[in-house]
Protein backbone atom coordinates (compact mmCIF):
# COMPACT_ATOMS: atom_id res chain seq x y z
CA UNK A 1 0.00 0.00 0.00
CA UNK A 2 1.02 3.21 -1.33
CA UNK A 3 1.39 7.03 1.20
CA UNK A 4 -1.57 7.69 -1.31
CA UNK A 5 -4.05 4.78 -0.44
CA UNK A 6 -2.74 4.77 3.33
CA UNK A 7 -3.58 8.44 3.62
CA UNK A 8 -7.32 8.24 1.94
CA UNK A 9 -8.26 5.14 3.90
CA UNK A 10 -7.69 7.59 7.40
CA UNK A 11 -9.68 10.14 5.57
CA UNK A 12 -12.63 8.08 4.73
CA UNK A 13 -14.35 8.04 7.78
CA UNK A 14 -14.03 11.97 7.42
CA UNK A 15 -14.97 12.77 4.04
CA UNK A 16 -18.77 13.23 4.59
CA UNK A 17 -17.70 15.69 6.98
CA UNK A 18 -15.50 17.52 4.87
CA UNK A 19 -17.88 17.45 1.89
CA UNK A 20 -20.64 18.67 3.92
CA UNK A 21 -18.78 21.86 4.61
CA UNK A 22 -18.68 22.71 0.47
CA UNK A 23 -22.17 21.36 -0.11
CA UNK A 24 -23.48 24.64 -1.44
CA UNK A 25 -20.70 24.11 -4.30
CA UNK A 26 -20.94 20.13 -4.05
CA UNK A 27 -25.22 20.44 -5.20
CA UNK A 28 -23.84 22.99 -7.71
CA UNK A 29 -21.47 20.26 -9.22
CA UNK A 30 -24.28 17.92 -9.68
CA UNK A 31 -26.92 20.08 -10.69
CA UNK A 32 -24.61 20.53 -13.63
CA UNK A 33 -23.51 17.59 -14.40
CA UNK A 34 -27.05 15.90 -14.25
CA UNK A 35 -27.78 18.33 -17.82
CA UNK A 36 -25.44 16.46 -19.59
CA UNK A 37 -26.24 12.79 -18.67
CA UNK A 38 -28.95 10.59 -20.66
CA UNK A 39 -30.83 7.97 -19.33
CA UNK A 40 -28.91 5.10 -21.13
CA UNK A 41 -25.18 6.48 -20.47
CA UNK A 42 -23.04 4.49 -18.76
CA UNK A 43 -20.65 6.70 -16.41
CA UNK A 44 -17.48 5.98 -14.87
CA UNK A 45 -16.95 8.56 -11.55
CA UNK A 46 -12.86 8.16 -10.91
CA UNK A 47 -12.00 8.76 -7.76
CA UNK A 48 -15.36 7.87 -6.26
CA UNK A 49 -14.42 8.63 -2.44
CA UNK A 50 -17.60 7.08 -0.12
CA UNK A 51 -20.01 7.31 -3.46
CA UNK A 52 -21.81 10.55 -2.86
CA UNK A 53 -21.88 11.61 -6.20
CA UNK A 54 -22.64 8.31 -7.92
CA UNK A 55 -25.07 7.31 -5.70
CA UNK A 56 -26.75 11.20 -6.60
CA UNK A 57 -26.38 10.49 -10.32
CA UNK A 58 -27.31 7.10 -10.02
CA UNK A 59 -31.35 7.74 -11.07
CA UNK A 60 -30.43 9.72 -14.30
CA UNK A 61 -28.31 6.94 -15.80
CA UNK A 62 -28.11 3.14 -16.77
CA UNK A 63 -25.05 2.60 -14.64
CA UNK A 64 -22.51 3.98 -12.62
CA UNK A 65 -19.08 2.74 -12.10
CA UNK A 66 -17.06 3.95 -9.23
CA UNK A 67 -13.64 3.47 -8.81
CA UNK A 68 -11.10 4.69 -6.23
CA UNK A 69 -7.74 3.72 -4.80
CA UNK A 70 -8.54 3.67 -1.21
CA UNK A 71 -10.22 0.25 -0.09
CA UNK A 72 -12.11 2.40 2.99
CA UNK A 73 -13.76 4.53 0.36
CA UNK A 74 -14.95 1.60 -1.05
CA UNK A 75 -16.20 0.00 1.64
CA UNK A 76 -18.05 3.24 2.98
CA UNK A 77 -19.81 3.72 -0.66
CA UNK A 78 -20.70 0.17 -1.04
CA UNK A 79 -22.21 0.47 2.87
CA UNK A 80 -24.37 3.53 1.29
CA UNK A 81 -25.72 1.81 -2.11
CA UNK A 82 -26.80 -1.21 0.45
CA UNK A 83 -28.40 1.23 2.94
CA UNK A 84 -30.29 3.38 -0.25
CA UNK A 85 -30.92 0.20 -2.43
CA UNK A 86 -29.28 1.52 -5.18
CA UNK A 87 -28.84 -1.77 -7.80
CA UNK A 88 -27.30 0.11 -10.66
CA UNK A 89 -23.45 1.15 -9.43
CA UNK A 90 -20.99 -1.45 -9.25
CA UNK A 91 -18.39 0.26 -6.48
CA UNK A 92 -14.44 -1.45 -6.81
CA UNK A 93 -10.77 -0.61 -5.02
CA UNK A 94 -8.54 -0.46 -8.45
CA UNK A 95 -7.10 3.03 -10.79
CA UNK A 96 -7.81 4.04 -13.64
CA UNK A 97 -5.35 1.96 -15.57
CA UNK A 98 -6.95 -1.05 -15.06
CA UNK A 99 -7.56 -3.65 -17.66
CA UNK A 100 -10.92 -4.88 -16.67
CA UNK A 101 -12.10 -0.94 -17.58
CA UNK A 102 -12.48 -1.51 -21.27
CA UNK A 103 -11.31 0.76 -24.12
CA UNK A 104 -14.70 2.85 -25.29
CA UNK A 105 -17.04 1.46 -23.04
CA UNK A 106 -18.18 4.90 -20.93
CA UNK A 107 -20.33 7.41 -22.03
CA UNK A 108 -19.04 9.97 -19.27
CA UNK A 109 -16.34 10.02 -16.76
CA UNK A 110 -16.52 11.87 -14.24
CA UNK A 111 -13.38 13.13 -11.96
CA UNK A 112 -14.43 15.57 -9.16
CA UNK A 113 -12.16 17.01 -6.76
CA UNK A 114 -9.51 14.60 -8.02
CA UNK A 115 -7.18 16.21 -11.43
CA UNK A 116 -5.05 18.03 -9.13
CA UNK A 117 -3.88 14.95 -6.95
CA UNK A 118 -3.00 12.61 -9.93
CA UNK A 119 0.83 12.08 -10.39
CA UNK A 120 1.14 11.93 -14.29
CA UNK A 121 -2.16 14.37 -15.74
CA UNK A 122 -1.00 13.58 -19.16
CA UNK A 123 -1.25 10.07 -19.20
CA UNK A 124 -4.17 10.00 -16.78
CA UNK A 125 -6.06 12.13 -19.91
CA UNK A 126 -5.22 9.55 -22.41
CA UNK A 127 -6.51 7.03 -20.65
CA UNK A 128 -9.69 8.55 -20.11
CA UNK A 129 -10.05 9.44 -23.97
CA UNK A 130 -9.37 5.59 -24.10
CA UNK A 131 -11.86 4.77 -22.53
CA UNK A 132 -14.60 7.03 -23.55
CA UNK A 133 -16.86 6.72 -26.54
CA UNK A 134 -16.04 8.61 -29.18
CA UNK A 135 -18.07 11.95 -27.96
CA UNK A 136 -17.91 10.93 -25.06
CA UNK A 137 -17.79 13.32 -21.90
CA UNK A 138 -15.20 14.29 -18.93
CA UNK A 139 -16.96 16.17 -16.41
CA UNK A 140 -14.64 17.45 -13.82
CA UNK A 141 -14.81 19.49 -11.03
CA UNK A 142 -10.90 20.93 -10.09
CA UNK A 143 -9.41 23.53 -7.44
CA UNK A 144 -7.46 25.51 -9.46
CA UNK A 145 -5.71 27.02 -6.71
CA UNK A 146 -1.96 28.51 -8.38
CA UNK A 147 -0.78 31.58 -7.10
CA UNK A 148 -3.96 31.60 -4.91
CA UNK A 149 -3.49 31.98 -0.73
CA UNK A 150 -4.90 28.70 -0.59
CA UNK A 151 -2.21 27.49 -2.46
CA UNK A 152 0.30 29.30 -0.71
CA UNK A 153 -1.30 27.57 2.81
CA UNK A 154 -1.07 24.35 1.30
CA UNK A 155 2.56 24.19 -0.75
CA UNK A 156 4.49 23.39 2.73
CA UNK A 157 2.09 20.76 3.97
CA UNK A 158 2.08 19.24 1.01
CA UNK A 159 6.22 18.99 0.40
CA UNK A 160 6.49 17.58 3.96
CA UNK A 161 4.25 14.90 3.01
CA UNK A 162 1.25 15.41 5.81
CA UNK A 163 -1.02 15.28 2.56
CA UNK A 164 -0.48 13.92 -0.86
CA UNK A 165 1.20 15.78 -3.80
CA UNK A 166 -0.85 18.65 -5.27
CA UNK A 167 -0.93 20.11 -9.07
CA UNK A 168 -0.91 23.53 -8.79
CA UNK A 169 -2.61 24.43 -11.68
CA UNK A 170 -4.87 27.81 -12.76
CA UNK A 171 -7.86 27.06 -15.21
CA UNK A 172 -5.64 27.82 -18.38
CA UNK A 173 -3.61 24.94 -17.85
CA UNK A 174 -5.81 22.39 -16.76
CA UNK A 175 -7.90 23.55 -20.02
CA UNK A 176 -5.03 23.07 -22.12
CA UNK A 177 -4.42 19.67 -20.42
CA UNK A 178 -8.01 18.67 -21.74
CA UNK A 179 -7.44 19.74 -25.33
CA UNK A 180 -3.75 18.46 -25.88
CA UNK A 181 -5.55 15.21 -24.84
CA UNK A 182 -7.61 15.12 -27.49
CA UNK A 183 -10.62 16.89 -25.69
CA UNK A 184 -12.59 20.02 -27.27
CA UNK A 185 -13.90 22.29 -24.03
CA UNK A 186 -17.68 22.55 -23.81
CA UNK A 187 -18.09 24.47 -20.36
CA UNK A 188 -16.24 26.11 -17.96
CA UNK A 189 -17.37 27.71 -14.40
CA UNK A 190 -16.11 28.36 -11.59
CA UNK A 191 -18.27 27.31 -8.68
CA UNK A 192 -16.62 28.88 -5.51
CA UNK A 193 -14.20 31.74 -6.09
CA UNK A 194 -12.55 31.44 -2.63
CA UNK A 195 -11.25 27.95 -3.64
CA UNK A 196 -11.00 28.32 -7.29
CA UNK A 197 -13.24 25.62 -7.78
CA UNK A 198 -14.03 25.31 -11.52
CA UNK A 199 -16.36 23.31 -13.67
CA UNK A 200 -15.26 21.77 -16.71
CA UNK A 201 -17.25 19.58 -19.46
CA UNK A 202 -14.88 17.97 -22.17
CA UNK A 203 -16.22 16.12 -25.41
CA UNK A 204 -13.71 13.44 -27.03
CA UNK A 205 -12.61 14.53 -30.64
CA UNK A 206 -13.49 12.37 -33.16
CA UNK A 207 -16.68 10.86 -34.92
CA UNK A 208 -19.60 10.85 -32.54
Amino acid sequence: MNKSEKFWDRMAKYLDRVERKDEATNIKIIEKTRKYLKINDTVLDFGCGTGTAAIEIAGSVKKVTGIDISSKMIEAAKGKTVEGKVKNIDFTQTTIFDEKLKTGSFDVILCFHLLHLVEDTPKVMQRINELLKPGGLIISATPCIRGTFLGVLLWPVSKIGLIPPIKYYNISELEDLMTEGNFEIVETECLDKSGQQYFIVAKKKGVT
